[in-house]
């Protein structure tokens, strides 16, 4: 027998609102506005009262469900979280420099928008990566050869930091040896680490 209906809800925490206007969701925070589309998800989205608190609550609801939708509904309630955990603190991404004997040098243009990567492997190539928008790159302070990326939208933030990623590629080597690069380390928000 199918199921009729499932639904599940989410709490919206104080300081932040969310509109949702057919399948767009908007949530805005102290730290900027978000955005999420979700048409092409077969689910109805609802901001609803809690009666013994008095909170507005997000209720996301699937009607003849089939495994899929089902998995859906959890799958948007947790893209709605990360735009929550966007918009108030905020995601940091750290990246360490990875090399066994040209030392990797990267430079940060004024405008902490792009870097440009100098020596990978000893190579003259300069290799120039345009972050993505609202994403701000800095170096890190207190360690050396890190990378600390930093942006409200964790989506933008992780493919920018795959792009950096992914342009320190070592081609035609054995990767098991050669493991020069600049890779991930640590990942957080920014309102927990100040």
């Amino acid at each position: 027998m199918k199921t009729i209906l499932s639904s599940e809800t989410m709490d919206i925490p104080d300081g932040v609102t969310i509109k949702v206007k057919a399948k767009v969701i908007e949530v805005e925070g102290p730290r900027g506005k978000l955005s999420r589309n979700f048409k092409h998800l077969n689910l109805d989205f609802e901001l609803v009262k809690d009666e013994s608190t008095g909170k507005k609550k997000l209720k996301i609801e699937a009607w003849f469900r089939t495994r899929k939708t089902s998995a859906a509904i959890r799958t948007a309630l947790s893209h709605v979280g990360n735009l929550i955990t966007g918009v108030t603190k905020g995601y940091r991404y750290k990246m360490r420099f990875v090399y066994a004997h040209f030392p990797i040098n990267a430079s940060i243009p004024n405008s902490n928008n792009a870097i440009e990567i100098r020596n990978f492997l000893g190579e003259k190539k300069v290799r120039k990566v345009d972050m993505l928008d609202g994403v701000s790159i800095f170096r890190s302070e207190k360690v050396k050869d890190e990378l600390v990326l930093d942006g409200n939208d964790i989506e933008l933030v992780s493919r920018s930091a795959a792009l950096i990623n992914q342009k320190c590629h070592v081609k035609n080597k054995d990767i098991r040896k050669f493991l020069d690069g600049i890779y991930v380390s640590e990942r957080s928000t920014i309102a927990g680490e100040e």
